[in-house]
Parts: structure tokens; sequence; C-alpha cells
């Protein structure tokens, strides 16, 4: 059925028109068709659970406890977060629904058929980063099986190599890095599928981890009433007294920015969804849910930690490896392996590999843009993004926040304020089509993008190297904090005022 006609079955449009010989076309590309759907609501909200549910959840949780937060205001930050990142995250997966189309695709009417390149760029270098983080993590898991194992079973006086230089980590470390990597790319080769089915392995058994390692802090911090008395140091008197405001705002920030990515590129899981209402419902019952349970676990646990071990640990990883039962620890590591693993794939994996196949649908494929990912993935030296939580907050979160919200901003003002969801399902993949724009970019998406961008710069800058900058204004760092919601703002705003004045007619709508 085309997108033309008025009256598709159940609001999907499905492709009827051969565009197979245009080079904007790729089996990756094409639209999903209703044969194709297998989503419905159970698996949207397994897909946020089985996300939700992972070791950089747990760490976001905790760097704002270490950071000053009691446990109700870091959980009430990560859900308010959730909440307000769950709205773009519907509206930008009804087109990926309607249309069967992957985020790539969706940027083509916005920012043109050779433009789209830009947004889907920019939201690839973030999911190679994540991609990155989360394989260090898993790596680390089997760092400690590994040392584990020799120093229990062949040299109880082992001590680890020394780093290596210019990456500070040393070459077991590498090695086990670069293990876990293997089996991510593994997987990737094996098909979207694959990724479907370790997702629903995944979600409970991290649960289960998260579960038992909440009741064994309960236990040897002697019970709740401790380790959640832990008081602010934001309150009059503590260390940070009078800073909880800044600190709520970039954290709230960084929240929004955590599933940023995903708002995004949310279309390429909503187009294998059977209807709008399973693929929202889903999500909403799945997302601000399981962060608000799994961040509750990892604050606990932190919070137990400076009971039990005289300082707050906020890697799950390092409390864990304090356990002093072999088996335990193995079990326990290889179960957060198994969970990093499926969160990875399909947070960090499927994105992108989409976007670098847009690039040449006809020369990349989906598996070649994995490995595209695995690579810069590596090169980005993740463990030094997780090193401490002010710079996981405030120089990672919400720093890539503000791009992405950019992003965001222009595709939801174009797809609901200037087309009203109506797109030319054919047309997505012809150069002859309404959304060819001279040179193939939309000159109005990106001004709208940059401008967007441009009031979080200076602030990014101070953040990140404040030796090297010369006095700015407060003001900059501010707007800094706001960063997701200065560049979605702006950008919406542009994007829709320079359309509705300067944009093509015959490039507005389809009837």
């Amino acid at each position: 059925m085309s997108s033309s006609d008025p009256r598709p079955a159940g609001g999907i449009h499905e492709l009827n028109v051969d565009v197979s010989a245009s080079p904007y076309y790729s089996h990756d590309m094409a639209p999903v068709p209703r044969s194709g759907r297998r989503w419905g609501m159970k698996d949207m909200a397994a897909l946020w659970i089985s996300m939700s549910a992972c070791v950089p959840t747990y760490m976001l949780a905790s760097g704002m406890i270490e950071e000053g937060m009691n446990w109700w205001q870091a959980t009430l930050t990560i859900f308010l977060g959730n909440v307000i990142v769950l709205v773009p995250m519907v509206l930008n997966a009804h087109a990926g629904t309607k249309y069967g189309i992957p985020f790539p695709v969706y940027c083509r009417p916005s920012f043109g058929l050779l433009g789209a390149n830009v947004p889907a760029l920019l939201r690839a270098l973030v999911a190679c980063g994540w991609f990155g983080i989360q394989t260090w993590i898993g790596g680390a898991a089997i760092y400690k099986i590994v040392t584990t194992i020799i120093v229990n079973e062949f040299n109880p006086a082992w001590q680890p190599p020394a780093n290596l230089p210019v990456i500070d980590i040393n070459a077991l470390e590498v090695a086990c890095f670069l293990f876990f990597w293997a089996i991510n790319m593994w997987v990737i080769f094996k098909g979207i599928e694959s990724i479907r089915i370790l997702l629903n392995i995944k979600a409970p058994l991290l649960i289960a981890l998260g579960l038992a390692l909440l009741a064994w802090a309960y236990y040897a911090a002697g019970g709740f009433g401790e380790m959640l008395a832990q008081p602010s140091k934001f309150v009059e008197g503590g260390p940070k007294a009078g800073q909880f405001w800044p600190f709520f705002v970039a954290s709230l920030t960084a929240n929004v920015g955590f599933w940023a990515t995903l708002s995004l590129n949310i279309p390429d899981f909503s187009r294998y969804a059977y209807s709008q209402r399973d693929q929202a419902l889903g999500q909403a019952l799945g997302l601000p849910t399981t962060m608000a349970l799994f961040s509750f676990i990892g604050i606990a646990v932190t919070s137990a930690t400076a009971v039990i071990y005289g300082a707050t640990i906020w890697d799950p990883i390092v409390v864990l490896s304090k356990f002093k039962n072999p088996l335990v620890l193995i079990v326990a590591m290889l179960s957060l392996c198994i969970a990093t693993l499926a969160t990875n794939i399909a947070a960090n994996v499927v994105s992108p590999a989409n976007d670098f196949a847009h690039l040449a649908p006809r020369w990349i494929s989906f598996r070649t843009g994995g490995l595209v990912t695995g690579i810069i993935g590596v090169l980005m030296q993740p463990w030094k993004l997780v090193a401490d939580p002010t710079g996981y907050i405030f120089t990672w979160l919400i720093a890539y926040s503000a791009l992405l919200g950019a992003v965001g901003g222009v595709l939801i003002a174009d797809y609901f304020l200037v087309r009203r969801t109506r797109l030319d399902l054919p047309g997505l993949y012809k150069k002859d089509g309404p959304y060819w724009y001279s040179g193939g970019f939309n000159p109005l998406a990106l001004i709208a993008l940059v401008l967007g961008i441009i009031p979080c710069i200076p602030g990014f800058l101070a953040t990140v190297a404040p030796s090297h900058m010369p006095p700015i204004s407060p003001l900059w760092t501010q707007l800094y904090h706001y960063a997701w919601f200065i560049s979605f703002g702006i950008s919406l705003i542009v994007y829709a005022v320079l359309m509705a004045t300067h944009g093509r007619r015959d490039h507005r709508r389809v009837k």
C-alpha cells in the first residue's frame, strides 16, 4: 500500500513502487512491510527494560550520590529526566511505525537525501562512544573473572602488569576488552533477530542480579535505614550548601541526554512495531519505570558502600570484585557480561550501523557499519570517559545532549509541524522526489541545527578546558547545563519559522 493511499490498513504505509534502482535505496534502508512487523507492546516494553537495566544506569545514579545528592533527590531526578525524554522518544517513533523507515531515512525530509548524513553521523559518533563504554564495562567484568581465577587457583601473589604508555591500562585489560569487543562483533554479524533474542534473555538476568546486589547491601549495611540515611551535601551547613539547583539542572539534562540518542533513532526499532499504540504504550511502560528501579538499586547499594567500606563506590564492578567467594564473583561477572552485551548491541550498534550504511547504501551494509562502529569505539578510549562521575555527567552526557537536542528539534518540527506526519514514501528514495534539495542538503535545517548548538559551545569549552579559556560570564556555564533543552527548543522554533517563511511549498506536505 503506498503512502498516497488515504486509508492505509491500521495506519501502516507500505511501499508499492519499485525504487530499488535508486542509489539511495538498499535492503537495510528499505521500509519494513506489514509482514515484517513482529514487535507488539510487550516487545517494545521488553526493549526498554532490557536496555535500561544496565551498568551505565547504575553508574549514573551512583555518580549523583557521590557528587552530593541523597537517595530520593537522585531517584526523582532520573525519573523526571526519563519522563521528559519519553516525549520526543514517542514522537520520533511515530514515523518509524507509520512508514517502516529507519532513522537515517527519517532524516531525509528535513535535511535532504544527502543532508540526512549530518544528523546520522552525529548520532553515530555518540553511539560509538557509548559502544566503547559498554564494551569496556564488559571487558572489565571479564578481567575480574580472569584475575580471580589466577589469584585463587594458580598464584595468590600475582600482581597485575604495569599500565601501558599513552592508553593507561595494562595489557591484560586490553586483551579482555578486545575479547569482549570480538563477541559484540560476532553478534552483529548474526543479524537483528539474534539481538531480539539476546534482549529477552538479558532483561530478567540483570534485574535479578541487581535485586540480589540490593539484598546483599541491605543485609551487610544492617537495613535500609542506615544506607538511605546518608544526608545530602547540599543542605544548609553541608559541604555543598546552596549548590543544589545548579547541580540538579545539570543532572536533569544529563539524564535527558542519557537516552537522547535513542530518542532520535527509535525509528530503527519502532519500524518493526505492529501499531502506534504498541510503540507508545510499550515505551511508556518500559522506560521511566525501569530507569527509576535500576537507578534506585544503584543508589541504595552505593549508599550502603559508605556504611560497609567507609567510602562510596559508584562502580558495580568494583563492588562485586570485593566479594570473597570466587564462584559468586564469577557468576555475577558473567551475568554482567551477558547483560552488557545485549544492551550494547541494541542501544549502541543498530543505529550507527544503519547510519554508516546510509553514507553509501550500495556499498556499506548493516554489518559493515557495525564493524566501523566497533573500531571507532575502541579508538575513543572509553575507559577515560567513565574515569570519574564529574567527567561522565558534565563532559560526556551533557556535551552530546546539545548536539542531539538540536537534531531532535529539527526532526520533530519537520515531521509534526511542517508535514503533519504525511510523507511521500517512494519519494524518500528518489533524487527527483519531493525531498531533494539543491546539492542534496536543506540549508534551512543546517542553519537551525547550528543555531541550536551555538549557545552551548562557550559553556562546553569552559567545562572541558577551563585553563585554556579566557574568563567568560557564568551565564554561559548555566546555559550549558540546560544544553539539551536549549538546543532542542531553538532548533525546533528556528526550523519551523524558516520553513514557514522560506521553505518551498511543494516540499511541505504530502496529501
